[in-house]
């Protein structure tokens, strides 16, 4: 499945994905998604929101009424934010665990050796984790880290797998995944003094 990832974009360019029929779509910030998507998304029942940027525990109720899945679920105080949110909303919250396949000290994510770990977390939570995340390192090839996510992913049951963006998603599609995001490859390359990460 293809997630059009729309940080930064006009609403013009969101208007102009929507006409050409795609309805599914991430957004990096909470608030920039209510700005882009608050009057849509009654107009667009078939609409998915897709969070794929890090999520401050603060912010879970707001991400939870807003967006249909949270890719970015990376540890047990996140877990419990968005089970409590998830409880208030009367649904169980669906997510996918990021994992940090490289290590990078600078990156979100749980690291591969406590994923497992999290993703009982999050169930026992009564989270629905449907799969897992990455973003592999922007200096190495990215193969490894799609193998390993698949491999983390099988032997926890999970179908969902979210990796791949405009440069790598051929691999991506090879390696397994279930969706992958893509934003300049789409719209243009953006604004580069955003922060980098998710498309």
């Amino acid at each position: 499945m293809l997630t059009a990832v729309t940080k930064t974009q006009p609403a013009e360019a969101l208007a102009a994905a929507i006409a050409a029929g795609q309805r599914v779509f991430g957004e990096n910030r909470v608030q920039e998604a209510q700005t882009h998507w608050a009057g849509l998304r009654d107009r667009i029942p078939d609409l998915e929101l897709r969070l794929i940027g890090p999520l401050q525990t603060n912010k879970a109720a707001d991400a939870v009424a807003l967006f249909d899945v949270i890719e970015t679920l990376d540890r047990p105080k996140l877990a419990d934010a968005l089970a409590a949110a998830g409880e208030k909303a009367g649904r169980a919250v669906r997510v996918l665990v990021q994992v940090n396949t490289g290590a990078e000290p600078q990156k979100a994510g749980v690291l591969p050796e406590e994923a497992d770990a999290l993703v009982r977390y999050g169930r026992d939570r009564g989270l629905a984790v449907e799969g897992l995340m990455c973003i592999p390192p922007a200096d190495e090839a990215a193969g490894p880290h799609f193998a390993l996510l698949r491999k983390i992913a099988r032997r926890n049951g999970l179908e969902v797998l979210s990796m791949g963006m405009s440069g790598d998603y051929g691999t991506a599609i090879r390696f397994g995944a279930t969706h992958v995001r893509v934003g300049s490859a789409l719209f243009g390359e953006r604004n580069r003094s955003e922060t980098p990460s998710m498309e």
